[in-house]
């Protein structure tokens, strides 16, 4: 018998996987595949929680929700220019660990950068900021941006040394409707940066996981191109499913959720079912390219039992009964 891990492993690398691998994202994790551990830090020399070791804050509404910036940390050029990274903090970053491996047991283990790229840059020039640096501040921009590139490389290095499988990007791109910028500026300011990030990872080991919310349907062949392992299409009620499994179905893993905006929060348990059914059908193949994503989403309006469903629903999946009907 293959352990979670190695069934992980087989997902992603299309080599049949006996049933379909499950993340539990937010709650739960010891009933999944894969488990996550958090690289972010605090702000050092900082006793409020909802500073992040970056400087930016993010305020706590008690929604049950990761929190909401509230200003931007770095408003201006003079203090941006000036700014220097935070500190690794390795002993303290990984003092977790230990207890983090006595639980994981033979477990996918998944590092995470939690925010990353350009959500980071963004709480820290704020959201319009960031909007017109790309055009009318690109050697600021890219001095600033490429600072937060290289502290994230030295994680994915760090990941590396304490022997996780692979390292997780969380940076959304996409609104309900479309990208926040054109997919040509999209590949000229940040495919590069993702590129380099991407082959280190490779080089010394790692997967790597990529987690985009919105509708990134014309960025994710470039997704692909550029070498992620198991993309998270976060949102697939506002992206073109059908298109994206034309284009990569038996190509590119996928870590599929059932909608938290729609079917997830609305739908019925049969309707839940048949939505894990479509995407795996769309997306996946009996060689593997799918992995349930499963989170507790209460803040949205899901209900334990659409929770429940939806963990079900990933469970039923049987790739020989459900490619003999196609």
């Amino acid at each position: 018998m293959p352990s979670r891990r190695e069934l992980v492993q087989q997902a992603i690398r299309f080599q049949r996987p006996e049933r379909i691998p499950i993340w539990f994202v937010n709650a739960d994790q010891t009933e999944g595949d894969v488990m996550v551990y958090h690289l972010l830090l605090g702000r050092q020399g900082v006793s409020d929680p909802q500073v992040k070791e970056w400087g930016y804050r993010l305020e706590y509404l008690n929604d049950g929700t990761m929190g909401h910036p509230t200003e931007p940390y770095l408003p201006d050029w003079p203090s941006a220019e000036q700014y220097q990274p935070p500190p690794l903090r390795e002993e303290e970053r990984m003092a977790g660990l230990p207890k983090f491996l006595a639980v994981c047991e033979d477990r996918y283990r998944l590092a995470s950068l939690d925010l990353s790229g350009f959500t980071t840059y963004m709480l820290l020039r704020g959201f319009e900021n960031a909007m017109v640096d790309f055009l009318w501040e690109p050697e600021r921009f890219s001095r600033l941006m490429n600072l937060i590139w290289d502290f994230e490389c030295r994680l994915i290095e760090l990941a590396s040394r304490y022997g996780f499988d692979a390292i997780h990007f969380v940076d959304d791109w996409g609104t309900q409707k479309g990208l926040m910028i054109s997919p040509a500026l999209w590949r000229k300011l940040f495919a590069p940066g993702y590129r380099r990030q991407f082959e280190l990872a490779h080089r010394l080991g790692l997967d790597v996981w990529f987690h985009c919310c919105g509708n990134i349907t014309e960025i994710v062949e470039d997704f692909h191109r550029l070498g992620v392992d198991v993309l998270n299409i976060s949102q697939p009620n506002v992206v073109d499913i059908e298109w994206v499994g034309r284009r990569l179905r038996g190509k590119q893993c996928f870590l599929m959720p059932i909608s938290y905006q729609t079917v997830g929060i609305r739908g019925t348990r049969e309707e839940i079912f048949a939505e894990a059914e479509r995407l795996y059908r769309l997306l996946g193949i009996p060689e593997g390219g799918f992995i349930g994503y499963v989170e507790e989403y209460s803040s949205m309006g899901m209900s334990a039992e659409n929770y429940r469903a939806c963990a079900e629903a990933f469970r039923r999946l049987n790739p020989t009964q459900i490619f003999c009907r196609s």
